[in-house]
């Protein structure tokens, strides 16, 4: 390997060396390093020792500027490490890295799963019905072992705010349409004032993973989840939030084609009233007023689209499929209104 190609953006291994002998182990040979998910959201590097068979993943934010928030490696660590022994599956962690000046930001290394993420409905078709009908059901498994882990049993008491999450999450999302402002948009203000009026009184405090969805668990070879991924939003708070979340991506695939991933178009996914009864059943936990949640989910994912339509309108995008954004938040909002006349 030449000096060159053991420098790739995010990742010196001549800096990273020393450190990961030090704290993860002594790989035989040196380390290589290939990039196997980049772009905006977290990099994530596979690591293979040069002259044996054991390998490794690090995860680091993207490089560049980053929001105090985002991307928050000693998230995703702490939240994977308090779950290991747990009936949900999560990746053995080695050693976090607070430290900047190793590789310019923060970063974790982890096992490496041997598992498949199933990102499209192209995916899951070539199983057949049946065995994409058990992935879904074991989907929703997980979330709710996720959802019994009593957060104090496992070390996580102070990883969150739960006391009133569902109001701070109305008025966050607000705040993001506030400081994405480039036009008016009344269903946006109509939503906002419904949800702040019907906000539901605080819950069991549960863990909340943010962003549960088909392509953020990795499945074994006889259909079984081999691990949830993708923690960098987890948190304290209604983690019926979650199960909100994953029924509107499920519609959102179905109603507008094109706007997130389309694995609830396979043949053989459950449909959204089977997921909540499934939910129910194994979770043992009634949903109340469960229109709220799907209309908070809506809300936002509307802000989330609504700050990359910002973007495009100042010039600070690059690439095609911006310009549909804007015209997708009008879809989402109109969703999140119609989710609240829902029982």
């Amino acid at each position: 390997m030449t000096a060159a190609s053991r420098q790739q953006p995010g990742l010196d291994l001549d800096v990273l060396e020393p450190w990961f002998a030090d704290r993860v182990a002594a790989a035989a040979g040196g380390l290589s390093a290939e990039l196997i998910a980049g772009g905006k959201s977290n990099l994530t590097y596979r690591l293979t020792e040069n002259e044996g068979d054991r390998a490794w993943i690090l995860r680091r934010p993207p490089v560049g500027e980053l929001l105090a928030t985002a991307h928050d490696m000693g998230r995703e660590y702490t939240m994977m490490s308090a779950l290991a022994g747990t009936e949900v599956p999560v990746p053995t962690m080695y050693a976090h890295c607070a430290d900047p000046e190793v590789l310019g930001a923060p970063f974790y290394v982890m096992e490496l799963i041997d598992g498949v993420p199933y990102r499209r409905a192209a995916d899951l078709v070539p199983l057949g019905p049946e065995r994409t009908g058990t992935i879904c059901e074991r989907l929703i498994d997980t979330l709710a072992a996720l959802h019994r882990v009593d957060p104090a049993e496992v070390g996580l008491s102070d990883f969150g705010r739960p006391e009133g999450y569902l109001g701070r999450q109305v008025r966050r999302w607000r705040k993001q349409f506030d400081a994405a402002h480039t036009r008016e948009l009344p269903d946006m203000a109509t939503l906002h004032e419904r949800l702040a009026e019907r906000v539901p009184a605080d819950g069991a405090p549960g863990i909340v993973h943010g962003d549960y969805r088909l392509d953020n668990v990795l499945y074994s070879a006889d259909d079984a989840p081999a691990a949830v991924v993708d923690w960098e939003l987890s948190t304290i708070g209604d983690s019926l939030t979650d199960l909100s979340l994953l029924c509107v991506y499920d519609r959102l695939a179905r109603i507008a084609p094109g706007m997130v991933i389309d694995v609830a178009t396979a043949p053989g996914y459950l449909p959204e009233d089977a997921i909540i009864a499934r939910y129910q059943e194994s979770s043992g936990r009634e949903l109340h007023d469960f229109g709220f949640y799907l209309a908070l989910s809506f809300f936002k994912l509307a802000g989330i689209v609504e700050g990359i339509h910002y973007r495009y309108v100042n010039g600070q995008t690059v690439g095609a499929g911006f310009a549909e954004a804007g015209e997708s938040v009008n879809v989402l909002l109109a969703a999140g209104l119609g989710a609240l006349d829902e029982s």
